[in-house]
Formats: structure tokens, C-alpha cells, sequence
């Protein structure tokens, strides 16, 4: 009546919610094939479907991270450059200075995560989440 993968989603589940009723921190997530896995919360990045970034890798991020921080520093410029004209500071280029750092850090602190996730799945032999981060659960458990 039940397919293998069905057993083994039912399983997983099970010890999914044993372990959260024994104060575990676990996410149940989709893995890239299909199946479920009970995730603890440190090998969760980005926390797919989350409504966070849409990057999925660590090494993404580090680069909206960079990307970020060139603008952060082209702002800077835009803030300083009336200066040498003896003008005073372009002072709406602070707001554009603000946000780009802004992102920059949130950018960096999620590359950070992910990266640990990651090193954290490849020594516990976990499989990576899918990144639709969806988990359907039967409507009988």
C-alpha cells in the first residue's frame, strides 16, 4: 500500500517529532530528491522558503556581499567628492550609504551561515534542503 520512500518520509517524521518533543531545535524540510530530513538548526543556512534571499549557495551571497560593498564604497565617494570643490558634502548620498551597508552585513552574516551549514552537513553526512524550502505533511499524522 505504501511506496519505500513513503515508509521512509513516515520514519523520518516520527523521529522528527520525538526529537522536537525532547527540546530539539529541528527543521523538517524537503531535501534536493525529494525525501524528508529532520535538519538540526545549525545546518540551516539561509533557511529556504523563509522569504529571505533567493541565492542558495554561501559563495552567491559573498558575492552580493562584494557587490554590495562597492556600491557602500562608491556612496562614500558620492558623500566626499563636493569637498574638493569647496562645496559642502552630498549629504543624500548618505541614505544610499546607510542602505548599502546595511545590506552589505546581512549579506556577509548570510554567506557566514550558509558556509557554516554547509561544512556542518558535509561532516554529518546530512543531504543539502531543497530550495523551495516546502514540506508537505499527511494529513494522518
Amino acid at each position: 500500500m505504501y511506496s519505500e520512500s513513503e515508509r521512509r518520509n513516515d520514519a523520518v517524521y516520527a523521529e522528527h517529532k520525538a526529537a522536537v518533543a525532547a527540546g530539539e531545535k529541528r527543521v523538517l524540510l524537503n531535501t534536493r530528491n525529494g525525501e524528508l530530513h529532520s535538519y538540526p538548526a545549525d545546518e540551516i543556512g539561509f533557511a529556504p522558503g523563509r522569504g529571505q534571499a533567493q541565492v542558495s549557495t554561501w559563495w552567491g551571497m559573498g558575492i552580493l556581499a562584494v557587490v554590495a560593498g562597492i556600491l557602500t564604497a562608491f556612496s562614500v565617494v558620492l558623500f566626499f567628492a563636493p569637498l574638493v570643490q569647496g562645496q559642502s558634502p552630498m549629504w543624500g548620498a548618505l541614505f544610499l550609504t546607510a542602505f548599502g551597508g546595511a545590506f552589505t552585513l546581512y549579506a556577509v552574516t548570510l554567506s557566514v551561515q550558509e558556509y557554516r551549514a554547509t561544512q556542518l552537513r558535509k561532516l554529518r553526512g546530512s543531504p543539502k534542503p531543497s530550495s523551495t524550502g516546502r514540506v508537505d505533511i499527511p494529513s494522518d499524522h
